[in-house]
Order: structure tokens, then sequence, then C-alpha cells
């Protein structure tokens, strides 16, 4: 059984993760970073990066990942291929409990993301970052003068969509209901604005394309009327969902799973911070996540050194 007592534990190994991990080796903390799949995180599954500083003509998104993954290993971060299912307490230790063993640490750093819901229908999975986006901040600028649909009736999907006028010629806002759910003034902003089209009561029946959309299937929540649309872009907003689920019962969570945390990014658990997607905030980004991260890292280690 291994006894070992780390510094601190970082779990995920998207781009919050990865960066804690380069801060505390930095630090010369004894680290490890937990991450079931490969490092990344989502932006493994995004197209190309546009908006993050330092790259002038963008870059794929799975080259920003492994140039990260490498920078964190170039600085001597052990990376741990584990699932993590459970999280306690054992007095001032905390102890990480993963599919192959536990892990104890002094602080933990968790990291472990959020999905964004998926429809569910056929050509999504496949044309994700081929037109297929859960992020009009990200990809907008890329459909200039084109026409896409936005799925979804809450305040990110009519806020985005009124993001997307910016760029795109027209906006077909989808939602399966007669009225939106959003905030009363986005609704306002958007069933006012000349580019943006409500399709009430529709749902996605598929979305087409060889290598790139080019419809989308919709029908009648009835299911009496299908139509097709021609467009180059799908923006899902059906929610956002945190992977968070091995800590219920041991750390506060929002009522949507997300964790508060104060701007240390401190949970209300001492030695237990969150950075990134996983906690409850306002945008997420890559940016973001990098900069919760820092914060994060640097709030654990005068953490460790209080104690």
């Amino acid at each position: 059984m291994d006894t070992t007592i780390h510094d601190v534990i970082i779990i995920g190994g998207g781009p919050a993760g990865l960066t804690a991990g380069i801060y505390a080796q930095r630090s010369k903390l004894a680290a490890v970073l937990i991450e079931k799949m490969a490092p990344g995180g989502q932006v493994l599954s995004t197209n190309w990066v546009d908006n993050y500083p330092g790259f002038p003509e963008g870059i794929a998104g799975f080259e920003l990942s492994e140039r990260m993954r490498q920078q964190a290993e170039r600085f001597g971060l052990p990376i741990v291929a584990d699932e993590i299912t459970g999280f306690s307490l054992e007095g001032p230790h905390k102890v990480i409990q993963g599919v192959e063993r536990p892990y104890r640490a002094r602080a933990v750093i968790v990291a472990s993301g959020a999905i964004w819901k998926k429809l569910g229908v056929p050509g999504e999975e496949r044309l994700t970052g081929r037109g297929v986006s859960y992020c009009a901040t990200c990809d907008g600028p890329f459909y200039q003068d084109l026409e896409v649909a936005v799925v979804g009736g809450g305040d990110s999907a009519v806020q985005e969509a009124v993001y997307l006028t910016r760029f795109a010629k027209k906006i077909y806002l989808i939602h399966r209901r007669d009225q939106l759910r959003a905030c009363r003034t986005l609704q306002e902003k958007a069933l006012t604005h000349p580019k943006i089209e409500l399709l009430w009561n529709r749902v996605v029946e598929s979305i087409e394309g060889a290598d790139q959309v080019e419809a989308l299937k919709v029908k009648d929540v009835s299911g009496l009327e299908v139509e097709t649309l021609p467009l180059q872009g799908a923006f899902i907003y059906v929610g956002i969902q945190p992977n968070t689920d091995w800590l219920q019962g041991t750390l506060h969570l929002d009522a949507q799973g997300f964790i508060p945390t104060d701007d240390r990014m401190a949970t209300k658990v001492p030695g237990v911070f969150a950075a990134g997607d996983v906690r409850k905030k306002m945008v997420r980004q890559i940016s973001t996540a990098v900069g919760d991260a820092a914060t994060a890292l640097l709030a654990a280690e005068h953490y460790l050194e209080n104690l």
C-alpha cells in the first residue's frame, strides 16, 4: 500500500490542471496530477483556438494541449492515469480514492472540468469542431457572413445568439418550447434583432454534412413537420454538467453541481481549492482556467506554509 503523502494533488489534466502542475513544480512542491484520460481536457477536441494570447495565427486545440503537457513534464510534473471515484478527510490529510488506489495529500486542487450536454443526434459527435460548437465566444469569428443555428432557450443560448450577430449573416434560434427561458432583457434583444429568426416548438433531428456542417434537420415537437435548414454552423446550448459526481456529499456544491469558491479559489474545506470549468463562475474559457489555476496553486502554497 502506497503511504506517500503529497503536498498537493491536482485532479484533472485540462488547461487548469496542467497550469497548476507547472506552478507546483516551479514552487518545488511534491505534487501529482491525476487524469483519467489523455491530458488536455476539452481543448483536445477543439479544432482551432483563436483567442488564446500568444498565438497570433491561432493554434489547433490538440497542439495547444500538447504544448501545455510538454511544459508541465519539462518541469518534472508526475502525471498519473487513474479515475477518481471519491474524496474523504483523514485528519489533516485529504484522501483521493482512485480506481487503481487511494492518494493522500495535504492540499487538493480540483480541476476536473465540465462537459457540455449533448443533443445526442446523428452527426453531432462526428462534426464537433467542424461546424458543431459549444462556445460562440471561442468560435463565432469563424462564421463571418455565414448562416448558423443556436439550439436552446436559456440565458446562455440567447446571449450567444445575440453575440453571434456580430459575425453571422443569419442565426436560427431553435427552441423546443413556445417561449424562451432566458431573462427578459436577453429575450427582447433576440426577438427584435433582424438577424435572428426564432423557430419555436422545434427540435434538432440530425446534423448533416460530409466533412463540415451543411444543414440541420429540424422537426416540430409534434413530429409531423420536418424541414432542412442549409447552414454552416450549429451552436449547442442545452446545459453544462460539471464533473463533480465523485464529490457528492463531501464538498459543498451549488444546485448545478459546480464548486463555489472565494477569490483565492478556496472551497469551504480548508486545503481544498477549485480551478477551471468545474468552478462556479461567469466565464469558462482556456484563459480563465489558466488564471484560476495559478491563483489556486499559489493559495494552496500559502496554505501549506501555514500548516
